[in-house]
């Protein structure tokens, strides 16, 4: 007997949403990755949209898409299919978009001359003072390496190993005034090369 139902249709027919989501929370990993390649791109469209206009709009969609994913998947284990999961989904986002316009309007605008100001301070970390730096340790280096043996041990013991001149004389075999000597030496003989 012939109900009128395609029965094919059915068993080929993709699941909603409320039975992703359901499968999802219990564990059904596929069934988050179906639901996720179904709403990205119409979810990160409305972001963009809302976004539009805003300075780094697309870095906002970025954050905020992931931010709306990331409750998604902290809200697994609760969700129930009071709501279609659209509606739900995008709830979260216009929450998140909200939160974005509130914080926009505790906030300060920028002063006019902010990027001027910006462009004063100095930037410690410029390309030429690494280069400078790097200079620096690799004359330092070659100084030592230049050291006689037992002037360039001690030196490597204390400077590098932070030891103090009683265990560096135990170490190398000699006492306290012998170390104490040859350190004096040998950072006379760095500053003097450092200096040239």
């Amino acid at each position: 007997m012939d109900s009128g139902i395609d029965t094919a249709a059915l068993q080929t027919a993709e699941p909603d949403d409320a039975a992703l989501m359901l499968a999802w929370a219990g564990g059904d990993v596929a069934a988050f990755e179906q639901l996720y390649a179904r709403h990205r791109a119409p979810l990160y469209r409305f972001l963009m949209r809302q976004l539009q206009g805003q300075a780094a709009s697309q870095a906002l969609a970025d954050e905020f898409f992931q931010d709306v994913w990331q409750r998604v998947i902290g809200a697994r284990a609760g969700w129930k299919p009071d709501a279609a999961f659209s509606t739900w989904l995008y709830r979260i986002a216009h929450n998140r978009l909200n939160d974005h316009w509130r914080g926009l309007k505790h906030r300060p605008p920028a002063p006019e001359d902010g990027d001027e100001r910006a462009a004063r301070v100095p930037d410690p970390e410029t390309p030429e003072r690494a280069l400078s730096e790097f200079e620096q340790r690799r004359r330092l280096q070659r100084a030592i390496e230049e050291l006689p043996d037992e002037q360039r041990l001690v030196v490597s013991l204390r400077l590098e190993q932070e030891l103090s001149l009683e265990e560096i004389g135990e170490i190398t075999g000699v006492g306290r005034e012998t170390v104490k000597s040859r350190l004096r030496y040998a950072m006379d003989k760095l500053r003097t090369r450092l200096n040239e």
